[in-house]
């Protein structure tokens, strides 16, 4: 059944496109390839960039770049990291990525506080309703460095995760949307974490928003074959037109 929809949307000229694919932990070029081949789906090998987070100067980024076999077959990204990126590398340097994107998962609360919002120990929730209106704030913010695709979107800490739809209310979900529109950032659809949830999504179309596909593998083991990104397509009505693709 899988395979039957990844043959009728080829047929349909739809975009199949993982631009968040990490070689990590094992993974290599020509096995992500591989992987990419067995699907029939297009990759961008994604880059971390920014503090404590992998390459953290442009004379680290150009070595990379210089040892990196780039294959025709595969975009090369940079993901932005922190809120930091912007003053460890010049515009040179990012501009030899084919596109750039960032989350808004690490990110200096009102106490003071840099949270990493996947590690919990260096997460301060407290009043989940106040926390919301502090990760509005800094997506609101985040969105408007120049960046192609809002990544890992709608993402909430381990702490207050089985609370998503109570606190993705419609006024914040419209904020998000907005600055998205706003600042014209394509809004991923993570295979990994299964966000964002699907009304969030029909809302995002309706305002006109593009959208990308995403795994943000953390491994070897799990690069997958974008399942929650296909049942996405029939269920809000996903659209060759609503894709982002990058410029080749």
């Amino acid at each position: 059944e899988f395979e039957a929809k990844i043959i009728d949307l080829g047929a349909s000229n739809f975009p199949l496109l993982d631009l968040h694919v990490h070689l990590k932990q094992g993974l290599t070029l020509e096995d992500a390839l591989k992987n990419a081949r067995m699907y029939g789906y297009s990759y961008g090998i994604a880059v971390n960039c920014g503090l404590k987070m992998g390459f953290e100067t442009d004379e680290a980024v150009l070595e990379f770049l210089g040892n990196y076999p780039r294959p025709p077959q595969a975009w090369l990204a940079m993901q932005a990291e922190g809120r930091e990126w912007l003053d460890m590398f010049s515009e040179e340097v990012i501009s030899k990525f084919d596109y750039v994107f960032t989350d808004a998962m690490t990110w200096t609360n009102n106490n003071g506080k840099r949270m990493r919002l996947w590690i919990p120990e260096e997460t301060e929730v407290g009043d989940p309703q106040d926390f919301m209106e502090q990760l509005v704030n800094r997506i609101e913010k985040i969105l408007t460095e120049p960046v192609e695709i809002y990544v890992n979107p709608t993402y909430l800490p381990t702490e207050i995760e089985g609370r998503y739809d109570e606190l993705w209310t419609p006024e914040r979900m419209d904020r998000v949307i907005k600055a998205l529109v706003d600042n014209q950032v394509a809004f991923e659809i993570n295979n990994r974490r299964r966000i964002p949830s699907p009304a969030f999504i029909k809302l995002a179309k309706k305002a006109g928003v593009k959208f990308t596909f995403g795994t943000n593998n953390g491994s070897a083991n799990d690069l997958g074959r974008m399942d929650y990104a296909i049942e996405m397509i029939t269920e809000c009505g996903l659209t060759p037109a609503d894709m982002w693709i990058p410029e080749l």
